[in-house]
């Protein structure tokens, strides 16, 4: 399995896919997931602040000033997370594997004409996210106009 993320389209609405597999448990992951400190660290404009219940929210700072919130929408320890940010959705599950588990992301939105700069930052927190979960020092690569090519010839090829 590589670590690139797929497009799939239906009904005007975009949806990023991105599996990835781990060597923990889908218990020490989702605890990883779901902890608003850990969260801060490898996901966009988070700010730390997240009420971990079924309609709970997590507030996002955008750094300019720019402040919003999202809700929870899907909670099964410890296997869906689940929240709409604005009007898009990021669901995640965790599928338990013989030697660890495997994550499949997927966050579904409206405006294609983001999709490429959507798909190269993704893959750039979920890297992070792997270092966090592997306990390996954070460490953000300078890739992301390689993965900005990759993914516009991946997508348009699609088209």
């Amino acid at each position: 399995m590589n670590n690139y993320g797929t497009l799939q389209e239906s009904n005007n609405r975009y949806a990023l896919r991105f599996e990835r597999l781990f060597t923990k448990s889908a218990k020490e992951v989702y605890s990883a997931l779901t902890n608003p400190k850990v969260f801060s660290e490898w996901y966009p404009f988070a700010t730390g602040e997240m009420d971990l219940r079924i309609g709970g929210r997590i507030s996002f700072d955008d750094g300019e000033g720019t402040t919003y919130s999202g809700t929870i929408t899907d909670l099964k320890e410890p296997y869906v997370f689940g929240f709409k940010e604005m009007e898009d959705q990021i669901y995640i599950t965790l599928e338990e594997g013989k030697e660890g588990c495997r994550m499949i992301f997927t966050h579904t939105f409206e405006d294609g004409a983001w999709a490429i700069n959507t798909a190269a930052g993704w893959h750039r927190c979920l890297d992070v996210l792997a270092q966090i979960i592997n306990n390996e020092p954070i460490t953000w690569q300078d890739n992301a106009d390689e993965l900005r090519e990759f993914y516009g010839e991946a997508f348009n090829s699609n088209r």
